[in-house]
Order: C-alpha cells, then structure tokens, then sequence
C-alpha cells in the first residue's frame, strides 16, 4: 500500500536524511540540487517566506521517493500568485523526484496535493527535460492525479555531449574555431607560464573533502573583477546577497564530493574561472568569468575548453553550461537544451488562465531547441572565438 506523509518544517525532515541520501543514489539523472544537504543549506538562507511541501511516498511503511516541493508568492503580469513547485530557484537546470520510479513518486505526490487544503494558486513543476525530470512522464503523471497539465517552455541551456573523445569532438569544430584556440594558446603561453587546475575531491566519507578555499577565494575575487562584479541579480559568486550561502555550499559540495572547480593561472596569477558542480557523470555549471582587467585574449574560451578535455578524458557524460549568454557559449555546445515546465491553472480563475495563454505565448516565441536525449551524439555547434 502506498502512502505519502508530508513534511513542512526541515527539522522534521532531518530524520529521513539517510532514507533520502539512499533514494537519491538511485536516482536517474540526479544533479548536486536534489541533494539533502543543499536543501538544508537553501532553506537556511531563502526559506522565509515560503512553505516548505516534502512529500514522502512510502510503500509498505518504508519511503519508496521523494518529492520536494515549495510554496512560494511570485509577482506575475497577473498579480501576485502563490505558486507551488520545486525548491530550485533556478540555481540550476533540471530537477525532479527522488528515487527510482519518478512517475510513481510524482503521481502519488500529486494526488495528495489534490486531495489537501489549497494553499496555492498554480502548480508549476518546472526545470524538466533531464533524465529523470521526463516533461511527457510529468504531464502523465499530473493527468493521472487529476490536475490539468500544460506544457510551455521555461528556458533554454547550452549541453555539451561527451560522447567519443575530445579529438573527435575538436575535429567537429569549425577550423576557424580551432585555428583561434590554437592561436590563443600559444598567445598566452608567451605572456608566462599557463596552469590549469581542476578541484574535483571525492568526498569526506573517502577522506577526500577539502574545500581548498584557496581556490575558491581566487574564483570570487575573479567574479569581483568581472562584469560580474556589477551584476545587480544578486547571483554571482561575489555578490553580499548570495555569497554566504554559495560559501556555504561550497563546503557542502566538497564534502559530498559533488564540487567541480576549475581554475586558470597565469604564471601563478588566477586570470579565469569556471565553477560547478558535478554527480555521476553530470557537470552543472554554476558560473564562469575570467580577469577582465586582461586583454581580451581568449582566457576564458581557453579554460572552458580545457575544462571539456579533461571532461573528455575523466569520462564524465554531460556538461551543462546553464542558460543565457547562448550566443557565446555555442561555440562549445553540441546541442541547446530545452527546459520544460508543467503546470495546471485552475480553469475557475480567470487570472490564471491569462496567465496560461501568456505562457504559451512566451514559450511559441523562443527558439525550439533539443532535449538532451535526443540530442545525444549530434553537433551543431559553430562559430569563431
């Protein structure tokens, strides 16, 4: 028999730690998001506010998934809106159910949101299109439990596909594109000594959990001396809003061996940055940025690919970039994409019906990009550096 217990406070929930921790290792497609302890980290810093909604699933009294879940008030063109949905804030690309049946999780999770008092106005389960954040499955799943469901296009993420190897991936840049990487390695190679770094330990449960702040201290200043040091989003590594909570995770990350920081030098002197986090394979990146006092010399074009080569050589699968700056980041991409959200407006409120059609809208009028199944082993990538 299969029930579902609901959790609204993290101190209740801390006790299906382990449960969670095992669930999440069978989880398809899994990223560092979904993890307990960046939860914990996320709620501590932006919970207020919202409500937290884990949904447990249990089969014969023992949890079978999870489904974490958030209320939260969102301005929209419509007004203010209570919208329930995941409890990534657009941190990363993808995210869904925890275990290894996604569609039962969900479907039992969202009976129980029907079945329980309304604390919302919309649901919105958004960030879909990895492996186990199937939109199709999703859909299915909100039908089944009696929700209408409709998809729309949330965003668009740039995907490099580590199929082969890297020469073969190189050779399918365009030869301008490697001419200019040729060009800009040995360019810089005359300026001094280049180093490439990357810090990816194991974990502490392999006695492998070292932050080396030292470099992370040298990615945040890079970030401060970048354009991102005059980003008013409140998102880059730099910033007073986030940089306690990134800081944070950042041990998180390295402890539950998830980090992935990679790191230029030149002649000793951190000149760019790329930072993510990585899990099974999957690399999700979090943010990049290079020394902008530099010439514009193709530092940072140099450290992502490098980063890709050892990718390549590491055996690692996927390597998101995340979203925006598309235009930049194709020259390394070999497909864009799609992020999807589902979500049900409930048909007795006209607000959320303008907001259904403004959705559609929106989504009719960016680009159609691939999902990264489908865009397994294909490359269109091209441009000049």
């Amino acid at each position: 028999m299969t029930d579902v217990l609901e959790i609204n406070h993290l101190d209740d929930l801390d006790a299906y730690r382990p449960a969670w921790d095992a669930l999440l290792g069978q989880t398809a497609g899994t990223s560092f998001f979904q993890s307990f302890r960046w939860l914990e980290i996320y709620w501590k810093h932006f919970g207020a506010g919202q409500k937290l909604r884990v949904l447990v699933v249990t089969a014969g009294g023992r949890p079978d998934g999870i489904l974490p879940l958030v209320v939260r008030t969102e301005t929209s063109k419509v007004g203010r809106l209570r919208v329930l949905t995941y409890p990534l804030h657009d941190w990363g690309s993808f995210y869904g159910p925890i275990g290894p049946d996604p569609a039962a999780t969900l479907e039992a999770g969202m009976k129980h949101v029907r079945r329980t008092r309304r604390d919302w106005d919309i649901v919105e389960l958004r960030w879909l299109g990895r492996p186990g954040t199937d939109p199709v499955q999703t859909r299915r799943s909100m039908l089944a439990a009696g929700f209408q469901a409709y998809q729309t296009l949330w965003n668009r993420t740039a995907i490099v596909e580590l199929h082969g190897t890297w020469d073969e991936y190189f050779a399918r840049r365009t030869s301008h594109w490697r001419n200019n990487f040729r060009r800009a390695e040995k360019r810089l190679a005359r300026r001094g000594e280049l180093c490439y770094v990357r810090h990816r330990p194991a974990g502490k449960a392999a006695g492998d959990g070292d932050p080396r702040w030292d470099l992370y201290d040298a990615c945040e200043q890079l970030a401060r001396e970048s354009w991102q040091g005059s980003a008013t989003d409140g998102t880059t590594l730099s910033h007073e809003k986030v940089r306690p909570f990134l800081r944070e995770v950042h041990l998180a990350a390295a402890e539950e061996g998830t980090l992935d920081l990679n790191l230029l030098l030149l002649d000793g002197q951190p000149s760019a940055f790329a930072y993510n986090y990585h899990d099974r394979g999957y690399i999700d990146g979090l943010r990049a940025g290079y020394d902008a006092s530099r010439p514009r010399d193709g530092m940072g074009g140099l450290l992502q690919s490098y980063a890709i080569r050892d990718s390549f050589r590491r055996g690692d699968c996927v390597y998101d970039l995340g979203v925006g700056s598309l235009r930049g980041k194709r020259y390394f991409t070999t497909s864009i994409a799609s992020i999807v959200r589902c979500g049900h407006y409930p048909p007795a409120s006209p607000r959320t019906q303008i907001l259904r059609l403004k959705r559609w809208l929106d989504s009719r009028s960016m680009a159609p990009a691939r999902s990264i199944a489908a865009g397994r082993g294909q490359d269109g990538a091209a441009g000049t550096r």
